[in-house]
């Protein structure tokens, strides 16, 4: 961050989940880390997107020559915390030949056929590839748990599944960056009323969405355990104050940046003579 910014400090450690953290304790309408309202905000997303879009073009030029690494943003979220929002205004700022995109919904016959991480191996980013779960496996433990989809023994093997597989990732060259959107349920109940007044927005809406709300005690229950069963140094977890969309947005965008870096990046240099191939163009 440079001096001419509304971050007083990096919202890296202050979003991220510690030992002792309580999901119940974290204010929904917060901005960890931001002196600033909804402009400074827009303003900041602006100008982190070229770093955004550089960073993601020297890794997708790294991985075109053979580096092995990649990133992975997993969101996750109860209904209307926008995730959307994020993947348009910050996953959008970077070139789409360089993102995969993937989003999971209810496990088609063939998914179930398999082991619920079957069809997330399948989705995972490439060598220089920006990697996007809306959604992810964590459903498998989320609704997973509150529907009772699986047995509580399967549940609880999950959790041991899903930190093998992020380990795994993460040792072969995958920066896994994890964010949970924390909405207030009064904010979530405003943004589903919303729709419901605007025909451009009716689409969006689903009466089951109505249906989760009744269990947000129980979902709420679910991230705890997620989040504690499944955080680590190498895939650690993110909880983002979501009431402010804006806040949400610059604040992911950061997390997105500082992965990067720490992948410590270098143009990859080229496998021909430059003097020779500008006498070569310069005579052709």
């Amino acid at each position: 961050m440079g001096d001419d910014t509304n971050w007083t400090a990096d919202p890296y450690e202050l979003l991220r989940v510690h030992p002792g953290f309580r999901l119940s304790d974290q204010a929904t309408d917060a901005t960890p880390g931001f002196d600033g309202d909804k402009k400074a905000g827009a303003r900041e997303l602006s100008e982190g997107s070229s770093l955004l879009a550089d960073l993601q073009e020297q890794l997708f030029a790294c991985g075109r020559l053979g580096e092995p690494r990649s990133v992975l943003l997993v969101l996750q979220a109860m209904d209307t915390a926008g995730k959307g929002g994020i993947v348009s205004h910050v996953i959008g700022s970077m070139n789409p030949g360089g993102v995969h995109y993937a989003g999971f919904g209810k496990p088609t016959p063939e998914e179930l056929a398999h082991d619920f991480l079957w069809r997330v191996w399948r989705e995972v980013p490439a060598a220089g590839q920006v990697g996007v779960f809306d959604r992810s496996h964590y459903e498998d433990v989320l609704i997973g748990r509150v529907r009772k989809l699986a047995t509580p023994e399967e549940i609880e093997r999950r959790y041991g599944a899903i930190a093998a597989f992020e380990n795994e990732l993460a040792e072969s060259g995958t920066a896994v960056v994890k964010v949970m959107l924390h909405l207030g349920k009064d904010e979530q109940k405003r943004r589903l009323a919303s729709r419901l007044e605007r025909p451009d927005k009716l689409w969006k809406f689903n009466p089951a969405d109505v249906d989760e709300r009744l269990l947000w005690d129980e979902y709420q229950e679910a991230y705890q355990i997620a989040l504690e069963r499944t955080n680590s140094l190498q895939a650690p977890w993110f909880v983002v104050p979501a009431d402010h969309k804006w806040y949400a947005r610059a604040a992911v965008q950061q997390l997105l940046i500082r992965a990067m870096q720490e992948l410590h990046l270098e143009w990859p240099p080229p496998d021909y003579d430059i003097e020779e191939q500008k006498q070569r163009l310069a005579a052709s």
